[in-house]
């Protein structure tokens, strides 16, 4: 009896660190819904997956890397104030490099790993992500784009990135580093609690109170108007056209930011054909609402 129980308990003691270690994998579980989006029924995705298309700018695959990524609330116990984090909080990497990524989630919770600012006619919505309900492994490939640049990496879950949970990754040199990344870059708002609730109050009351003063007096003056000159050279199409022209710099510039010549041309070609294609249909509908009129049968008198 004695023996038995000695038997049981070494089996026991044995197989506690491997069921502490086992993941459930999703990767022999996905379904292709096309686009580079995978999915199964037990909560696991991969949207943007990317394993042969060359972002433009590439004329081969730079090299090819694999990484390991874990989430969790342990590996937020050295940030303090945090919650949630990855085990790595930076990457680096040549552009153009296949990468293929193994997210494990040890939580008992959704995370993700999600990177945002990839080019938008090869990636849908800009995005390469990553889902999974712990514990559980999934595993998800891209191909990154040419130049240098720094993407975000994060868990989009409701406050988990706030929490701690993002990371950047940096794409050849890079150009430069992402604020409030733990253990790399200083927090925008870091948490103080050095002082009580009311006096954090005040401080933010006497704040507010004096930032519409400040205003007022550095405010200057308006100018005088003048009166339109007749004859100018500036008619009132240009002035409309400078308008439109200023509304939207702010959002080509923010939409081409990073891109190379190669992926500007062809992120303004994927527009037209887009544009293009809108007005055919819209004129392809006009035509068969006339059509359709003149053939209707006159009621008889």
């Amino acid at each position: 009896m004695v023996k038995l129980l000695s038997a049981g308990a070494l089996i026991f003691l044995l197989s506690a660190p491997v069921s502490a270690v086992e993941y459930e994998d999703h990767d022999g579980m996905l379904m292709d819904h096309g686009d580079g989006h995978l999915m199964d029924m037990a909560g696991g995705m991969v949207m943007g997956q990317n394993t042969s298309t060359l972002p433009g700018g590439c004329d081969s695959i730079a090299e090819t890397k694999e990484i390991t990524v874990h989430a969790g609330h342990k590996y937020a116990e050295k940030f303090p104030g945090r919650m949630f984090a990855f085990d790595t909080q930076e990457f680096n990497f040549k552009p153009c490099t296949k990468l293929t990524v193994h997210f494990i989630n040890e939580d008992n919770v959704r995370h993700q790993w999600m990177m945002h600012g990839l080019p938008k006619y090869l990636y849908p919505k800009g995005m390469f992500h990553l889902e999974v309900s712990g514990p559980a492994k999934i595993s998800g490939t891209l191909i990154l784009p040419p130049g240098d640049k720094t993407y975000l990496v994060h868990c989009d879950i409701a406050q988990h990135m706030e929490k701690g949970m993002k990371a950047q990754l940096k794409v050849g040199k890079g150009d430069g580093d992402l604020p409030s990344i733990p253990g790399v870059t200083a927090y925008v708002i870091p948490d103080d609690y050095k002082g009580s609730l009311p006096t954090v109050m005040a401080a933010v009351s006497a704040a507010a109170e004096a930032a519409p003063a400040a205003v007022a007096v550095n405010k200057p003056a308006p100018a005088a108007q003048q009166p339109p000159k007749e004859g100018s050279l500036v008619s009132g199409v240009t002035v409309i056209g400078l308008v439109i022209g200023l509304l939207l710099a702010p959002f080509l510039a923010k939409k081409f930011k990073g891109m190379s010549a190669s992926e500007i041309v062809a992120t303004i070609f994927d527009m037209l054909r887009t544009g293009i294609g809108l007005v055919i249909k819209l004129l392809s509908k006009l035509v068969k609402l006339v059509i359709s009129n003149k053939n209707k049968t006159l009621p008889e008198n």
